[in-house]
């Protein structure tokens, strides 16, 4: 049982020899921490013998106090505490912490099965967590535990989306979500929880390569090549990348340069090139190419072998994301690893590029959602001038924009979800190319306007890689990948109009 203490008790212990604080009711004896805190000793021994609750929480995050857990020693007898403590799986409880349907709003689209199923992938990977964000740190490879571990709970697969899960007959979700169960909604509360990690590097590293390039084994690969890598993928065994950029054209797909020969008796291609920006390209095991053949464009599928070489290249994003530069010279791809039809490879690029931005579509709005979160928080706690920040009708006004503007785009994607729902792939194909590509659009210009307010709203703490500005700081530094990957907005905005020129009725008239 845990010791109780007076506050008389506590007050007797205010030395640099010998030092307890309180924060919320806690005792905690941090005498052998002073040598570790960042802030040095003057900070602590303003608070010695005292309670700390109010300059703890203006300085720190809740994840301190359960980081640094081992310093505590007990408690104040006949007092409780007044502050929730995070634990795993929790909903938040801060307005507009969550989408409308799981803060207790009626929705069209979601039941009390995707709760449960939310709580449960919660739970998951907030228990790994604290790795994610070691790796994002570090820029180390994400390890094959840490890989094998979400395949196991088949989130690998659930990333991919309904018929990636239906894939593995002995798939087991979490929450006790049956395959057939599964749909977009689902799916999308799963990229919501990877993007609640606030570790884009580390989910590049993870996922990004993955989502983009399986569906071309998936869906073109012949049927032993499909039966071979997608196992060994959506277990965790192996990575795989995308590489179509190179560095001569990114969206202009149709000048690539990378070339592959069919050799002389015809069983093999020979790949010489490069391609740039490849996201977990450095990881990979199998990279799904874009190639030039002799009449066209043809999609490969090449394993890791000699004549592949990866380079990392250093972005804003952390290098866990796998960023790489990949060299293909004179590298023998056997006949049976190209994806659909020789000279067709266009129609493999593009089968994914809807359901890519959808995953961009998801991840941000969740990203935006924890940042408003913080804001929040941080403007209920933060005193300036003898007033909390949001006191200030300037606070007030800034995120009330962030809010309507977010929860407008949620909504608009909550739509664009019922609709992938209930429309085949052949109907998702034309009429939702342009409302996605529109959504994305509006999404990163969303996602610019909250970054933008919430840095104001956390000052230095918002350009600071750690600490409480942790999530602002991470979002205004790589905001810009979902403005340019999966294409960039003035390519969304055109694309958004010209889908539907398409449908323009040829007898209208103002």
């Amino acid at each position: 049982m845990s010791k109780t203490f007076t506050r008389e008790e506590v007050a007797r212990h205010a030395s640099e020899e010998d030092m307890w604080i309180i924060i919320d009711t806690v005792v905690y004896d941090i005498t052998r921490f002073v040598d570790m805190h960042p802030g040095g000793l003057f900070p602590l021994l303003e608070v010695a013998g005292k309670d700390a609750t109010d300059a703890f929480y203006s300085m720190h995050k809740q994840d301190v106090l359960l980081k640094y857990n081992r310093y505590k020693i007990g408690s104040i007898a006949n007092e409780e505490p007044q502050i929730h403590m995070y634990q795993a799986g929790d909903l938040s409880k801060i307005p507009y912490g969550e989408s409308s349907f799981f803060m207790g709003y009626k929705s069209p689209y979601f039941t009390e099965r995707h709760k449960e199923f939310r709580i449960a992938v919660r739970k998951v990977l907030d228990s790994m967590r604290q790795e994610a964000e070691e790796y994002e740190t570090t820029g180390d490879r994400p390890s094959d535990e840490f890989m094998q571990k979400l395949g196991s709970y088949g989130l690998l697969a659930a990333n991919i989306g309904p018929d990636a899960v239906r894939l593995i007959p002995t798939i087991q979700l979490p929450g006790g979500i049956q395959p057939e169960e599964y749909d977009y909604f689902y799916e999308m509360i799963v990229h919501e929880e990877f993007a609640r990690w606030s570790t884009p590097g580390t989910g590049t590293g993870v996922l990004g390569g993955m989502t983009i390039s399986l569906p071309t084994v998936i869906n073109f690969a012949k049927p032993h090549v499909k039966a071979k890598v997608v196992p060994e993928v959506l277990s965790g065994k192996k990575r795989m990348a995308l590489a179509i950029t190179e560095p001569y054209t990114g969206s202009d797909v149709a000048n690539i340069k990378t070339t592959a020969k069919l050799s002389a008796d015809g069983s093999h291609y020979i790949v010489n090139g490069v391609k740039k920006w490849i996201s977990n390209g450095q990881f990979a095991d199998y990279i799904s190419t874009a190639v030039r053949t002799d009449k066209g464009i043809s999609m490969l599928l090449i394993e890791r072998t000699e004549g592949v070489e990866t380079k990392q290249i250093k972005t804003s994003s952390a290098a866990s994301a796998g960023t790489a530069y990949v060299e293909f010279t004179n590298v023998k791809v056997p006949i049976e690893n190209l994806l659909g039809v020789e000279n067709q490879g266009f129609k493999v690029v593009l089968s994914n590029f809807n359901h890519e931005r959808y995953i961009m579509l998801c991840g941000a709005t969740m990203a935006a959602r924890l940042v408003i979160e913080d804001c929040f928080k941080w403007a209920n706690q933060r005193k300036v001038f003898g007033k909390r920040l949001i006191d200030q009708p300037v606070i007030r006004n800034k995120l009330a924009g962030m809010i309507s503007q977010m929860e407008a785009m949620h909504n608009w994607l909550e739509n664009l979800t019922y609709q992938m729902n209930h429309m085949s792939y052949a109907e998702q194909s034309v009429k939702l190319a342009g409302p996605l590509a529109l959504c994305k659009y509006q999404m990163t210009r969303m996602l610019h306007n909250v970054s933008d307010d919430a840095c104001q709203i956390f000052g230095g703490r918002a350009i600071t890689k750690t600490g409480m500005g942790r999530r602002i700081e991470t979002l205004q530094r790589t905001y810009k990948f979902s403005a340019i990957l999966g294409g960039s907005e003035e390519i969304m905005a055109d694309l958004g109009v010209r889908q539907a020129m398409k449908y323009f009725p040829k007898n209208a008239r103002l």
